[in-house]
Order: structure tokens, then sequence, then C-alpha cells
């Protein structure tokens, strides 16, 4: 058969960040590991496959061949338009369509109305299944768990040139994205890994991906997409400590203030950690993430400014994770303590999030039953600027205020000066260049959408959960951004199904 494998990073065809240009190419980087996964099983039982990542770089669908027999296509909610799209297109030309992704494993009922086939988790096993034509359509699967084993790296090596271009003459950085562990230890209600036991990938496997980059891929940065990496800290960094020191990859990754305790920071700096992003999420809440049990608000914020200066000395790029708008958040202090934070460490970049409700999280199913969630809101919506639910103390223009005001602050032309001069690498003051000019782009969207929430009476009685009727503003999003293809999701076909998935 003849299989193409797509995965979506950007949600229009034209790249939203295209007048941006080293942006855009950051952007491509942001490919994951399980569609190339996916590609790999798919050639290893025989197939003809077909793999390629859109970023905004062309018309998807030309990334692929036309005489497809089967399409696998892996997405992000807030790229699901594009991905039923698409679906609509390849079903025509009578292509079996498979959805796969973050998205497909939140909300399954709404692939499945695009898509012959819907995957929440799948094996090896399964893609054969698939293949096989052992299951009928239109049809939701999953396998009994998520897989613990996947292909290594040097397996992989066809789709990672692809996706990160790699001997095309790019310039810039490149990553390739490999898993040490899956699954987390913590159970955040608004996490979709809360329910997935924390699992190390076997040390045999990660040690050889390791070799393999560090002889092959010298120069690469290895992104690990572990949910919480290094939960088991030292089995971890002995893996890596057997690379020997001068032939170290620089990473990046993504971990718990719990995981940085004092005695193991001199382990990031000797096994070559360039960037980590600790998830602080709120003031008033998640202590045991950050390993300050029982410290919320002022106490908390003065004992993660004093961790994080110290990881300063080990690691150069440091990024700290907010959600704002959870229930745990009240009144002006999370708002003045996240400032207070910026101001406080320039050069740690502050990702400040709406809170999203993905499917299949506790959140989701509460703010369900509880008659919270915009439930005619385009799935394609569930990212920020926007809010697909109704706040449990603010009103959404007060809510909206409060977002810009954190926003003004982090993407002043001050604070992008202090990044522009702060100690470290080129690399990462650039990243916060970039990202500081780039959320600017938001910040005018949080704006428009904050004016009509004072102006506009029915867009405010929509996000006050008082009428069902969705505001022009957000179809003429929908429209703008599918360009052409907007035509192929009619606007009565943008309802979502949402069903209770936790219970």
């Amino acid at each position: 058969m003849r299989v193409g494998v797509l995965e979506l990073i950007s949600y229009t065809s034209t790249s939203e960040w295209s007048a941006f240009r080293p942006a855009n190419k950051l952007r491509r980087h942001f490919y994951s590991v399980m569609p190339q996964v996916v590609a790999v099983w798919c050639r290893e039982l025989g197939h003809d496959v077909h793999y390629a990542t859109h970023f905004g770089q062309a018309d998807p669908k030309a990334l692929l061949p036309d005489d497809l027999d089967i399409v696998f296509i892996a997405s992000a909610t807030q790229t699901s338009a594009l991905a039923y799209a698409l679906a609509k297109l390849y079903r025509r030309e009578a292509v079996l369509t498979v959805a796969g992704g973050p998205h497909a494993k939140s909300f399954p009922d709404d692939c499945a109305q695009f898509f012959d086939m819907t995957v929440k988790e799948c094996d090896r096993a399964m893609i054969a299944d698939i293949l096989g034509g052992r299951y009928e359509t239109p049809s939701i699967i999953s396998s009994a768990a998520p897989p613990r084993e996947f292909p290594s790296v040097a397996d992989r090596m066809t789709e990672i040139e692809i996706a990160a271009g790699l001997g095309r003459g790019a310039t810039g950085p490149k990553a390739v994205p490999i898993l040490s562990s899956t699954g987390c230890p913590f159970a955040c209600e608004f996490c979709t890994e809360w329910n997935r036991d924390y699992q190390p990938v076997p040390k045999e496997d990660l040690l050889n991906d390791l070799r393999y980059i560090s002889e092959k891929l010298p120069s690469i940065i290895i992104g690990y997409h572990d949910p919480n990496f290094a939960v088991h800290f030292d089995e971890t960094m002995e893996a890596i400590e057997q690379i020997p020191a001068p032939r170290r990859n620089r990473y990046i990754m993504e971990c718990s203030l719990s995981v940085l305790r004092a005695s193991r920071l001199p382990k990031l700096k000797e096994t070559n950690c360039l960037y980590l992003a600790p998830g602080i999420e709120s003031w008033a809440n998640f202590h045991q993430k950050a390993g300050i049990a029982g410290k919320i608000g002022r106490e908390k914020l003065e004992h993660v400014l004093e961790h994080l200066r110290l990881v300063k000395h080990y690691v150069p790029g440091l990024q700290a994770n907010f959600i704002f708008g959870l229930d745990c958040d009240e009144g002006e202090e999370p708002v003045t303590l996240t400032k207070e934070f910026i101001r406080s460490l320039p050069d740690v970049w502050p990702n400040v999030n709406i809170p999203t409700p993905y499917g299949g999280t506790p959140m989701f199913d509460r703010l369900l039953e509880e008659g919270r969630i915009l439930t005619t809101l385009p799935l394609a919506f569930y990212c920020s600027p926007y809010l697909t639910f109704t706040i449990g103390n603010y009103r959404p223009e007060e809510y909206y205020a409060r977002m810009i005001e954190m926003y003004e602050l982090i993407a002043s032309t001050h604070m992008l000066i202090r990044r522009a001069v702060a100690k470290g690498p080129l690399l990462v003051r650039l990243s916060n260049i970039m990202r500081s000019l780039a959320m600017r782009a938001e910040l005018r969207e949080l704006r428009r959408i904050h004016r009509m929430l004072i102006t506009d009476q029915k867009f405010r009685l929509f996000h006050e959960g008082r009428s069902q009727d969705v505001p022009e503003f957000y179809h003429q999003r929908f429209e703008r951004r599918l360009g052409r293809y907007a035509e192929l999701i009619p606007r009565s076909e943008r309802i979502p199904v949402l069903t209770p998935e936790t219970s």
C-alpha cells in the first residue's frame, strides 16, 4: 500500500508567522515523535511510506503524493480544522483516512465525524491491523496501553531528515525529538497525561539513541518530549553521562521544579542541558510540583525566584510555565506576583497560558458537568489567546484585562532589551527576542477580544455562557485560517461533539 503520514504543526495553509521568517524556521522543529514512529512501523510492515510535516511552508496536501491508499494525519486540537478539511479531500479521492495525535485522543467523537478511523492510543500491532483492513469504518479505536518501546533514532532518520530539513542547505539550529520516559507521576486536572503512569524508556534504548546522535548528528540539539523529564533523575543522568563529555549533544526539556534539587543541578551542566522549562502553573496551588509543600502566594514566589536563580548558574536557558485563570486564581494577587516574577528574572521566559480544558481530562469533565464549557465554540480555538469556558473568579472582560497587563509587560521594549543584553548563549537570547516580537501579535488579538467584550453585547453574552450563538468574529477567524479550505467545513459542522471521557 502507498501510505501517507502527515503531521500538522501549523493550523493554516499559510503560516501565521510567515512575515517573521526566523520564527517560522524555529516552528518547523516543533515536530513530534509518534507520527515518525507510525511511519517507521508502516515501512517495517512492507508498505511504501511518504512522511511530511506542515509548518506553514506550502499547501499541506501538496506535501504528500496524490495516489495514496491510506493517510494518517496527526494534529493537535488547534490544527483540527485543517485536519478535518484535509480528511474530506482525501475521502473524496477514496483514500482511507486515519486521525491520530493529541486531538484524536482528546476529542475522538468529534474527530470521527470526518475521519474513517480515529486512534486514541496505538501500538505496532494496531497499525498492522489498520493496514490489514481489520477494522470497520467509521470507528474509534485504541490499543490496550500506550507503547513502551519505540523505533530508534537510527530507524527514524528518514523522517528526521525531512522534518528538520537536514542536508538541504537550511540554516539555523536543528533539533531531534526523543523520549526518555512517558507519563507523569502527577495528576494535574488540566493535563492530558493525568492518568498515564510514569514509565522510563529502557535504559539501553535511550543510550543507543544518544550514541547514534552524538556520532551522526554531533551539532544537533536533542529535544526530550517527555511530559516530565528525569523523574528518575539519577538513572537518566547516568545514561547521558555514558556519552563522553566532549561529544554530548546539547538538550532541552520540561520538568517539575521538584526534580531540580540543588544537589542535582551540577549534573545538568555536566550533561550539557541548554534549556529547561519547569511548570510553576499557579501561585495558589501545585506546590508539590515545585517541591515546596504548603507554600503558596508570595511565599511560593520567593522560593521559586531563589530556586531559578540557582538553576541559572547551571543551565543557560530557562522558561517558566504559568496558567492564569484556574479556579484557584482570584483577585489581583496572581497578576501582581507574575509581574514581579517577570521583572525579577528578565532572562527567564515567562510562558503565561490561558487554561484549555482538553477532552479526556478531569478539568474538561468537571467544567462540562458544571455547564461552563462554551459548547458551540469550534475546537480549533482551544488554544491561546482564546477562552473556551467561563472563568471561575473573573468576568470575561476582567480576565482579558489582566492577561493584557501581563502580556504588555512581557512584550515591552524594556523587557526585550533586558533579554537581549542578558548573559547566556546567543541562541537562547535570540529565541527570547523572537518570542517577544511574536507575542505582540497575540497581544493585539487579546486587545481585540477585550474591546469586543466591552462594546459588543452578543459577544459578551457568549463568553458569559448566556448565549449559544457563536460570534461572527470566530467564524471569520476560522475561515481566514483555512483560506480556500474553509468551504469544506460549513458553519453547521463547526459545532463540536463534546463527551466526557474520564468517568
